[in-house]
């Protein structure tokens, strides 16, 4: 898959390339659904499937003490676009300045002079240009105008609501995993690498890997079971995320309690191995139970046990 930058790249001159044109966070079954178009319209013209992104994410420059922390990285949309199977990636560098382009130079600039699309499919709420007063009418009239095609998707629906990645994030916020892979069409995952961490875990019989996490945005706290993706080889765990009040906390030279940090450390359940300064994909099958603080460290390690248990149960279950 060919990815080019604007405006620092110069133009890719993919063949009548087939544009899917949006944010894309999560890339959840609204997204595949307009790349599934994509790649469709593309065989029919003998064209290329390609899709036209932005980054930074445009909230982050227009509005930013607004903006949602994301549901993946640049490099995770870049994957997935990959396994979807389209052509090519146009990454647009989100500025001030294109943030203030009125639509309609948008569309010339980046689509028409740079790209030189001969379609251009989006979402049906997609916005774009200064003030978000692009609509796809608008889209629809430039491209009659400019000499390239246009077309949007209706939203697809899960239960009584659309899939929305504003949905999504919400989900996962309230640690509804499971109810989130229905509408992402995969497991919420993160990415990471395994770092040393207190080693508390190995002291109770259950070892876990602490991973510092590229993502922005986690579970909620409590215990998941998971799956830990590492060397591609993928590996059934229970994973808690949270501060970890089960076990006191140290206090400082001022006798003041150290700030809580957030951390996702997971416990794998079929395989014992040095995970450190490893990358590891972690994938939240289903929420388990929420952190809870215990009386001793012997009542905590028996509930490990059984979380250990019932993660085993949910993997099973779901056939991974």
């Amino acid at each position: 898959m060919h990815i080019a930058h604007f405006p620092s790249d110069a133009a890719p001159r993919w063949p009548r390339p087939v544009a899917a044109l949006g944010n894309f966070d999560g890339v959840h079954r609204g997204h595949q659904k307009i790349l599934d178009r994509v790649k469709a319209q593309a065989d029919a013209c003998g064209g290329v499937p390609v899709v036209v992104t932005f980054d930074p994410h445009p909230p982050r420059v227009v509005r930013p003490d607004k903006a949602p922390p994301l549901l993946m990285t640049l490099e995770q949309r870049l994957e997935t676009f990959a396994r979807a199977g389209v052509h090519g990636v146009a990454v647009v560098h989100f500025t001030p300045e294109l943030a203030r382009w009125e639509p309609e130079a948008f569309v010339d600039r980046v689509l028409v002079d740079w790209l030189q699309v001969a379609e251009v499919w989006v979402g049906a709420n997609f916005l774009f240009g200064r003030d978000r007063l692009g609509t796809f009418t608008l889209l629809k009239a430039l491209g009659e105008d400019r000499g390239f095609r246009t077309g949007n998707i209706e939203p697809v629906r899960y239960r009584d609501f659309v899939v929305s990645s504003t949905r999504i994030r919400r989900l996962i916020e309230e640690g509804r995993v499971g109810e989130s892979a229905e509408l992402l069409g995969h497991y919420y995952y993160l990415d990471g690498v395994v770092v040393h961490g207190e080693k508390r875990g190995r002291l109770l019989g259950f070892p876990t890997a602490n991973l510092h996490v590229a993502n922005e945005l986690l579970p909620a706290s409590g215990i998941y079971a998971t799956i830990a993706v590492v060397g591609g080889v993928r590996h059934p765990a229970v994973t808690n995320v949270g501060v970890r009040p089960t076990i006191p906390r140290e206090a400082t030279a001022e006798g003041r309690l150290s700030a809580e940090t957030v951390t996702v450390e997971t416990h794998l359940l079929d395989a014992s191995m040095d995970l450190y300064g490893a990358s590891m994909r972690l994938e939240f099958v289903e929420w388990l139970r929420p952190e809870e603080k215990f009386d001793s460290l012997e009542a905590l390690s028996a509930q490990i046990g059984l979380d250990c248990e019932a993660g085993r149960q949910v993997i099973a279950r779901e056939g991974l």
